[in-house]
């Protein structure tokens, strides 16, 4: 059975509701190994957490590593609702996954192309392949209703 990009950006987005309803900001990832098997599910948790690291990213390499007894992520995939920032960035290509698909872009904080471009910096012994656009619209209306409903005003999302 192949099983496509939509499907686990599903099961990140279900990750995002969850770190909504902890007033967290709705950020989900998925980390499945070359069989797509799930290795592990994450959102953000750093206010629950007071961890500034605690990204929905970092979280599931993290426990993924852990349940693999290895750091190296090798065959991969990370699924993320938003475009990882230079941190997660940084940690994922650490870790050597090998492809990480995302919704929305972050103008603000991406690393991923929109502020930066970690993963066509030739200069990194490691350049995870990169997809955007999975399931964008629903990934950049829970951040735009997010933070809406934070700052009681809109908020857009500019690149896509």
């Amino acid at each position: 059975m192949v099983i496509d990009d939509h499907y686990f950006m599903r099961m990140a987005l279900k990750e995002a509701f969850k770190a909504q309803s902890r007033d967290e900001v709705p950020v989900g990832a998925v980390l499945v190994d070359g069989e797509n098997r799930v290795l592990a599910k994450a959102r953000n948790q750093t206010i629950g957490r007071c961890d500034p690291t605690a990204h929905a990213e970092m979280t599931v390499l993290r426990k993924a590593a852990r349940k693999l007894q290895n750091y190296r992520l090798l065959s991969t995939t990370l699924y993320v609702t938003i475009e990882p920032c230079a941190m997660c960035m940084g940690a994922i290509i650490h870790a050597r996954v090998a492809r990480v698909v995302f919704g929305a872009h972050d103008p603000k904080w991406g690393a991923a192309g929109s502020l930066y471009d970690f993963a066509q910096d030739r200069r990194f012994n490691h350049r995870p392949q990169m997809v955007s656009g999975v399931r964008m619209e629903e990934c950049r209306a829970v951040m735009q209703d997010f933070f809406r409903k934070k700052r009681g005003r809109p908020v857009f999302l500019v690149k896509g």
